[in-house]
């Protein structure tokens, strides 16, 4: 085949998938109309719009659709207005997705039903801006034995009020019978999983198989089990992170990691148990764990303890304040064990240096103690013992806030300002992060990139760079922790825009040579059939 011939193929293939786009449909329906059939009656790129009201399932509703990574499907609330969906009884989630991909809840609340929401053998699947409560038992799961969940976003969702076995989020499953992997869950409220008849009621839980998801500025409290828990990934993938995230009222512990993970820049103010805590679970035993720069204020127990250690275990930079207990304690084989720059108070056991003890929690931070709850500011005080102690090799690129720490020598989850927290006051409900993002992973973007499709001003924004690039379907995965560098790459999700009936084709560049005169052409076929498709007033088209 000739240059020129596959280059007019070339421009005429693009023109036909954006005309794709165009041919895509707006659909409205509300609380009157059939909402299963007009959901599974989507095509890639289409959006369905629900009017506010009250949506009552009185049969099993599935999801069963999929876009493209190019023209994805969106199922949205109206501008100003919440759709809710239920369903009477708990004999059938309210909604189940299934062999679904490339498709977006965004803004709608989901009540009751068994689980709230159940994916089974999906991928590439945002729910994002949703409310999720009030189901008789986890409120969104993915957890099918036998599927793969691969880029996966769960972002600025407020979920609580479970019963059953209660979890927020059940991710995965036992035993490595399927892979939640890829995945973002960030800027997420979850909370009140501790009712009377919950059983478990973790916030966050990533089963053993599962790997390189990115857990991060998530708010976690009152729960009946662990704020965030997750298993080892056998060797599936690379290492969970787990940053940013604020938690209290964790009826277990805060953090509870088997094995590979990175967690950092985490604010825990008070778990009932251990503030972080690994341990042997199913097939992992502790090791290719990160445990750095996070802030820890326990009024019992320990701070941070890890029991068992079989591998390369770095715990560093972290303030860690145990009121009776230990401030870090460790046992199992040592030789693989890294302590230092910490600071904090409470006892030691099972190592001799690395933390500095003197410190005062009531000197340290500017206002903090160890009552477990929000309001609290644990930023560093002046004359802080926190200024200065971190140990450089272990510094990470950000902080809490998003802060770029530019070298700066500050243990815990600040980065010091003698003017004071410039972020987000801690306290209940959806996390706030400047834009600046950090400093980005290999592949990723030098600033951060915005974790999705619209959150940019609204405080959603991501931290740190992609390791693997960004995901087309505006859903991120992974993080970067090669060999022992102690730094975490994240993600960021690309961004595709929207079309807005416009053309520009100037911005093809004439040094390209003869190819552009066939992408021109290209997007000349795809303005054509805008331009034809805007003739007709009816962008917006009833369903019924």
């Amino acid at each position: 085949m000739s240059r020129t011939t596959t280059r007019a193929l070339a421009g005429l293939t693009l023109g036909m998938t954006l005309a794709s786009h165009a041919s895509a449909e707006i659909k409205e329906i509300g609380p009157g109309d059939d909402l299963g059939a007009a959901v599974n009656g989507l095509a890639p790129g289409d959006e369905l719009v629900l009017s506010g009201g009250t949506y009552n399932l009185q049969s099993k509703f599935t999801i069963s659709i999929s876009g493209t990574s190019n023209a994805p499907i969106l199922i949205r609330a109206r501008e100003g207005e919440v759709p809710t969906i239920t369903r009477p009884d708990a004999n059938q989630n309210t909604i189940n997705i299934e062999s679904t991909a490339h498709v977006e809840l965004r803004g709608l609340e989901v009540r009751g039903g068994s689980h709230g929401i159940r994916l089974r053998d999906s991928s590439f699947v945002t729910i994002r801006d949703c409310e999720i409560h009030d189901t008789e038992d986890v409120a969104l799961s993915a957890n099918y034995s036998g599927s793969s969940y691969e880029g996966i976003h769960i972002v600025g969702n407020n979920i609580h009020d479970t019963g059953g076995t209660g979890e927020g989020l059940y991710l995965g499953c036992n035993s490595n019978a399927c892979q939640f992997f890829d995945s973002v869950i960030e800027f997420n409220w979850i909370h009140d999983t501790d009712a009377s008849d919950v059983v478990q009621g973790d916030g966050i839980e990533i089963k053993e198989g599962s790997y390189n998801n990115v857990i991060r500025h998530n708010v976690i409290h009152d729960t009946n089990y662990p704020c965030i828990l997750t298993y080892g990934t056998v060797g599936n993938g690379s290492r969970n992170v787990i940053e940013g995230n604020l938690m209290w009222g964790c009826g277990d512990h805060a953090i509870q990691s088997a094995a590979d993970a990175i967690i950092q820049n985490n604010i825990i103010l008070g778990a009932v148990q251990d503030g972080i805590r690994s341990q042997p679970h199913q097939d992992a035993e502790p090791g290719n764990l990160t445990i750095v720069h996070n802030t820890i204020l326990q009024a019992t127990r320990d701070a941070i303890r890890v029991d068992g250690a079989a591998g390369r275990v770095t715990i560093a930079n972290n303030a860690v304040y145990a009121e009776t207990g230990n401030a870090l304690r460790v046992s199992g084989d040592l030789d693989g064990v890294v302590v230092s720059g910490n600071v904090g108070a409470g006892a030691l056991q099972g190592v001799t240096g690395g933390v500095d003890t003197s410190g005062d929690v009531a000197v340290d931070l500017i206002s903090a103690n160890y009552s477990g709850d929000v309001p609290a500011d644990v930023f560093p005080a002046e004359n802080s013992k926190l200024i200065g102690a971190a140990d450089a090799t272990h510094v990470v690129s950000t902080d809490f806030n998003g802060t770029d720490r530019a070298g700066n020598l500050g243990a815990g989850a600040y980065r010091f300002d003698s003017t004071g927290n410039p972020g987000w006051a801690l306290q209940a409900g959806i996390k706030e992060v400047s834009s600046n993002g950090g400093s980005g992973g290999s592949g990723g973007s030098g600033q951060g990139g915005a974790a999705g499709n619209g959150d940019a001003g609204d405080g959603h924004e991501s931290g740190t760079g992609a390791n693997d690039g960004a995901n087309a379907n505006n859903n991120s995965g992974g993080s970067s922790s090669a060999g022992d560098a102690d730094q975490q790459g994240g993600s960021a999700a690309a961004n595709d825009g929207g079309d807005d009936g416009g053309c520009t084709v100037a911005a093809i560049s004439r040094s390209a040579g003869p190819t552009w005169p066939w992408l021109a052409l290209g997007i000349l076929v795809f303005c054509a059939l805008v331009a034809r498709r805007h003739q007709v007033p009816t962008a917006v088209r009833r369903c019924h």
